[in-house]
């Protein structure tokens, strides 16, 4: 997944005014704070790098300048803060360097922390603070009472210096960087998924199946009780019995088609979705386009030339949940003036496209804790996409991406 560094609009600060803003004051704030702590930075720096260098020698050298780099990076971490809350610079924190044991070893570790980019990007970053946040200092706390009439527009012009160098020398080494942060939170939320369907698929065996399944045999269990002494009753019983039995194959058949249909294996997208289409409670016309998808079914080699077409099954499965789970909101929520929705799938290059839309009364939202933000939450664990246009009475348009990923032909 590409990524942008482009400065977000909610990082970017409001117009300059002549009366002071509180986004003024803040900035003042920041600005007249760097002195101080960029004496406390530089001397630390000077000192760390001196001692560790002059002591490189021995063997207490190395693992001092390792020690040096990470306080070195606990520096920035408050600088990042204090960036955070006066400046409103938003920046990824960088992913901690791995202990000794998730390193492979002592030396191992301490290579890695020797060659830090970000600790040593953080030495130089308190080492160049230190003129600059002396002319800061001057600038803005002499302009409070010579300069007042232009200082709104001294001190953005500074602060401005000052985003720009947190941003380059305190953001996380580069690309790679944010990508590892990005994989360990897309692996919390699949750990998560994974816990809350377990979680799912019990309750529904609990409540339902394995309930029905202890009724049925207690109900047996009378009936065998009742066969001499009252053979209509226990024929009676029986029949009901018989009732109970196909309630719950039916409910194992719905629990088995949630976790994943053996239409979906057998048949493939196409047909998998057009069964999914015909529970919802508006009509769903249902488009895919895939090459090869075996509509119909495929035997033989047929089935291995159609296979060649599909996306993986974790990609086909995840698409044919993101459309069951669309579906059932158009169910619930398009409301009663909706006459009609449309499933799309297609492949556009190296990505499989989703789109389903309706013509119901809109207003849906992913942000609140809603379905649509648990659905971008899974997608974003494997690098998909959610956008949703959602116009109030204008329908709801919702288009998710997902990575292809050619099925294995072995």
């Amino acid at each position: 997944m590409t990524m942008s560094h482009a400065v977000p609009d909610n990082d970017r600060p409001p117009p300059v005014r002549a009366v002071f803003s509180a986004v003024t004051w803040k900035e003042i704030a920041y600005l007249v704070s760097n002195l101080p702590l960029a004496i406390v930075g530089f001397v630390y720096a000077v000192v760390m790098v001196s001692t560790a260098g002059g002591l490189s020698v021995t063997a207490v050298g190395i693992p001092l300048l390792a020690c040096g780099l990470y306080l070195s990076r606990q520096l920035g971490r408050l600088d990042r803060a204090r960036a955070r809350g006066l400046l409103g610079v938003r920046v990824d924190e960088p992913t901690p360097i791995p202990g000794p044991k998730r390193s492979g070893g002592f030396f191992p570790w301490l290579w890695t922390s020797i060659k830090d980019p970000v600790g040593w990007r953080t030495v130089l970053y308190q080492l160049i603070r230190l003129p600059w946040g002396v002319l800061t200092f001057t600038v803005a706390l002499t302009g409070l009472f010579v300069l007042w009439p232009v200082l709104p527009y001294l001190v953005r012009l500074m602060a401005n210096v000052d985003r720009a160098m947190v941003r380059g020398l305190l953001s996380p080494s580069d690309d790679l960087e944010r990508r590892i942060a990005e994989l360990e939170s897309d692996r919390g939320v699949v750990v998560d998924t994974a816990a809350a369907d377990l979680r799912r698929i019990e309750r529904d065996l609990h409540d339902g199946a394995q309930a029905r399944l202890v009724a049925l045999a207690m109900g047996l269990g009378l009936a065998k009780e009742k066969l001499l002494e009252d053979p209509e009753g226990a024929a009676a019983m029986v029949d009901e019995a018989h009732g109970e039995v196909k309630l719950a194959l039916q409910e194992l058949r719905d629990l088995a088609r949630g976790i994943h249909p053996a239409v979906l294996t057998d048949r493939g997208l196409d047909a998998a979705l057009s069964s999914v289409a015909a529970r919802c409670v508006v009509p769903v016309k249902v488009v895919v386009d895939l090459p090869g998808d075996p509509v119909g079914g495929a035997v033989g080699d047929a089935a291995g030339d159609a296979a060649r077409g599909r996306p993986a099954e974790a990609i086909e499965g995840i698409a044919y949940f993101v459309v069951s789970e669309l579906l059932q909101n158009v169910s619930k929520h398009a409301g009663p003036g909706a006459r009609g929705a449309t499933v799309e799938v297609w492949r556009a290059g190296a990505r499989l496209m989703i789109r389903v839309s309706d013509d119901g009364r809109g207003g849906a939202s992913p942000s609140g804790g809603s379905g649509l933000a648990g659905l971008a939450e899974r997608l974003g664990a494997v690098d998909g996409v959610l956008v949703v246009d959602s116009p109030a009475g204008a329908g709801t348009v919702v288009t998710a991406e997902l990575p292809w990923r050619d099925r294995d032909r072995g």
